[in-house]
């Protein structure tokens, strides 16, 4: 089974209320949704898991949860629902309306990606964009479900149902204010950070646990004086003298503050990825040209 299932005896709207339902896995919430009663819901899933021969859903514990069957389905289900969207959009507008969704960070947005959407939406006859920004593990999840056509994130290892193309390597570099005595260095190093007061994403967060991990094979104290999510909010309330903070070599920074590179925290890899099994569209696939063609616009700025 695949993004173009035979399932020739199914029918659209039971597709679209499970996609529905694949997004909210509460049957009361989905009914809601739907404007229609939940046994009429039930019914829609039950008919659909019939003609489709495979379970779509199972209980664990209070919760219910997709098989995967049931995954491939809601993707499927999605597709039809949003290509159904843009058909009807594009009817009321008098003419077609292709889309072409993408899912990243407001990192990747602001400091990576700008001039490469630019160039996208600037050329002739191109599709809408449609922009969601999502970290990491909701990116992948975004592509996974067919809610967006592309993601780009640092992934590390590449999942095995994702195809994966390296757009570019952004380093790491240590925010400190003008006037402190790191600012002579070339370079920093992670030892340099015993005792630092640092501004640091909440716990959890990729960047907060690797710098966490790193810290400590060098049995560097810290402490964190300020939990802010975004690089945005780190800078500024860098700028505003709380603390010192690490953050992407990509970054714009701000006024009185000094960006010095850091040795020891690796490179991230950002990739542009889209489903293993969904292969890109020509719409898709001039997006995808044009974030390669300007992946290191940002190193020239």
């Amino acid at each position: 089974m695949d993004s173009q299932m035979d399932i020739p005896r199914t029918n659209l709207d039971a597709l679209q209320s499970f996609a529905v339902f694949a997004d909210t896995l509460n049957f009361s919430e989905s009914a809601r949704l739907l404007h229609i009663s939940q046994p009429a819901l039930h019914a829609k899933v039950r008919k659909l898991s019939e003609q489709i021969d495979a379970k779509l859903y199972v209980r664990v514990g209070g919760a219910l949860e997709l098989t995967a069957t049931g995954e491939q389905v809601a993707r499927h289900a999605r597709e039809l629902l949003a290509f159904n969207q843009r058909f009807v959009k594009g009817l009321a507008q008098g003419q077609d309306a292709p889309v072409v969704t993408l899912a990243a960070g407001e990192g990747a947005y602001l400091y990576l990606l700008g001039k490469a959407l630019s160039r996208f939406s600037g050329a002739g006859a191109s599709p809408h964009l449609q922009l969601l920004t999502r970290d990491r593990d909701e990116s992948i999840q975004a592509v996974r479900s067919g809610q967006v056509q592309l993601g780009i994130a640092p992934l590390g290892t590449v999942p095995a149902d994702l195809r994966a193309v390296r757009l570019t390597s952004v380093g790491q570099v240590l925010v400190v204010p003008r006037g402190h005595a790191l600012t002579s260095r070339k370079t920093a190093r992670l030892r340099d950070l015993k005792g630092a007061q640092l501004i640091v994403p909440p716990a959890g967060r990729p960047h907060r646990e690797l710098l966490g991990r790193l810290l400590q094979a060098e049995s560097v104290q810290w402490q964190p004086s300020l939990e802010a999510n975004g690089w945005e909010l780190m800078l500024r309330f860098a700028q505003l003298g709380f603390g010192l903070t690490v953050v992407n070599a990509c970054c714009h920074i701000p006024n009185g503050l000094v960006a010095i590179p850091l040795q020891g925290y690796p490179s991230l890899d950002y990739h542009v990825f889209h489903a293993a099994d969904r292969p890109p569209t020509a719409h898709v696939q001039r997006l995808m040209d044009a974030l390669l063609a300007h992946g290191d616009h940002w190193k020239t700025r």
